[in-house]
């Protein structure tokens, strides 16, 4: 037969055989992470490729109960998959889950299915997180429920114009001490996530379990502010992590488990968690500069994303685990420095990272992505970048110029073993994808590009947007 026959026949077989033959998921070193001496693995698939996830957070904070969720729609997913978008983090209340002491509602979890079953359906991966903001219900916001409030009746004065601070009141804060030392509450909060997890432990669009948002702790008399916070993430958060990873894994033993750093962490402040003895953890800290939240400028002058980038490292490379941000944006990103801000945040996270969730996917305008009609918000365009959403072998390296519209994978090809189908996403737009080495490109579909290669080779991918 001709040549070209012959090697797209080899080829095709060969992804069959892929397809039918899955490996175990393991975290893989990141090849070319700057400044981590490539220390700190990537995620990976159920085959064995390297992951790379690029999203949004999806949330309704404003309904609850019998509303809960419902300002959630498939348009949010088929949406963020249309600009190139592959991940969500959907944030779920415990408040929502368990209104009363052991009664979970089944409204409450056939809504999130439904959430999934639309992932799913535009192949999203979501991220089930469990959030609160400033504790829950009882401080006004949501997360933890009232009934799992313990404040020793000290003082809490709502501050509307500056909430973050209300972390700072002597209730929230007991609230939080009693949530990790009282052995009830322990119990109550691990049930929870078996009841999660047992839940939705073989549904296809879960990738995995965010087990607390952006956890604090009670400061005491004469700390600072970075001691408490390692304090707690030392004394109080490892083994809170520990325990809701058992948790999970009596009944999902296949999920990445997703633990937090307290927000300090943004301040540019090494954690100070230990080990979580689970082999398939992701450290996912969140990308925020106060002044930046209270409607300040971008400095590049100020360092601040190089301060962020050496301590927010640290961790992953000492406990060898894979970095995936789960909330980064500015408020105003409209300042005259946002558009600098959103490239070196860019360059910075693709440094070290196997992905984000941006805040937040909703149609309107402050941390908005996009707009009413669904078009981007200022700024916002820079995120929807060409990426390799799965790898099949070891990345050599990845780059990619705005300016000139060309993106390059270099890779080196699995071994018989491993899964041979590599796959791209580029944002809406005119693209042209060669593909050098033994590969071939099998077919485009709706901003999605999937490469085929031979064993054991050396691939470069190239994307040029036309």
């Amino acid at each position: 037969m001709p040549r070209t026959t012959w090697r797209t026949t080899l080829l095709v077989s060969a992804l069959v055989a892929a397809l039918l033959t899955p490996t175990a998921a393991r975290a893989e070193p990141r090849a070319g992470a700057a400044g981590t001496g490539g220390g700190i693995p990537a995620l990976t698939d159920e085959h064995g490729r390297v992951l790379t996830l690029r999203g949004w957070n999806v949330e309704d904070k404003a309904n609850r109960g019998d509303a809960a969720l419902s300002a959630v729609t498939e348009e949010h997913f088929r949406d963020m998959r249309a600009k190139g978008f592959n991940f969500a983090r959907l944030l779920v209340f415990w408040d929502d889950l368990e209104p009363r002491p052991g009664r979970y509602s089944q409204t409450y979890l056939r809504k999130i299915e439904r959430i999934l079953d639309w992932a799913e359906k535009h192949d999203v991966k979501v991220l089930l997180d469990a959030h609160q903001d400033v504790f829950g219900p009882a401080f006004g916001h949501r997360g933890v429920p009232e009934w799992a409030t313990r404040t020793d009746g000290l003082p809490f004065t709502p501050r509307p114009d500056d909430w973050f601070s209300e972390y700072f009141e002597p209730a929230v804060q007991r609230a939080f001490t009693h949530l990790y030392e009282d052995e009830d509450l322990r119990r109550a909060q691990a049930r929870m996530w078996r009841v999660l997890a047992d839940r939705f432990d073989d549904h296809p669009a879960v990738l995995g379990y965010d087990l607390i948002n952006e956890p604090m702790g009670e400061v005491r008399e004469g700390e600072d502010l970075a001691t408490a916070a390692r304090r707690i993430e030392r004394d109080q958060l490892t083994p809170l992590y520990n325990r809701l990873a058992d948790a999970v894994r009596s009944v999902d033993r296949d999920a990445w488990i997703f633990v937090e750093p307290t927000p300090i962490v943004g301040e540019g402040v090494p954690t100070g968690l230990g080990r979580i003895d689970d082999p398939k953890v992701v450290y996912a800290p969140h990308f925020y500069n106060t002044g930046m939240e209270a409607g300040a400028d971008y400095d590049p002058a100020a360092g601040w994303i190089e301060s962020y980038e050496r301590a927010v490292t640290r961790y992953p490379e000492q406990y060898g685990v894979p970095v995936v941000v789960g909330e980064w944006g500015p408020l105003n990103n409209s300042l005259p420095n946002m558009n600098r801000f959103y490239r070196d945040a860019m360059s910075s996270l693709g440094r070290y990272g196997s992905g984000w969730a941006g805040y937040v996917w909703c149609y309107g305008g402050g941390y908005c992505a996009v707009d009413g009609t669904g078009a981007f918000r200022t700024n916002k365009e820079l995120t929807a970048e060409p990426y390799a959403e799965a790898v099949a072998g070891r990345v050599r390296s990845t780059t990619y110029d705005p300016a000139a519209g060309v993106y390059r994978l270099a890779y080196d090809a699995a071994g018989r073993r491993g899964s041979r189908v590599t796959e791209l996403s580029l944002p809406p737009g005119d693209w042209r994808v060669t593909a050098r080495g033994a590969a071939l490109v099998l077919r485009r579909d709706r901003g999605r590009t999937w490469i085929l290669a031979a064993p054991d080779t050396h691939v470069t991918v190239t994307a040029t947007r036309r």
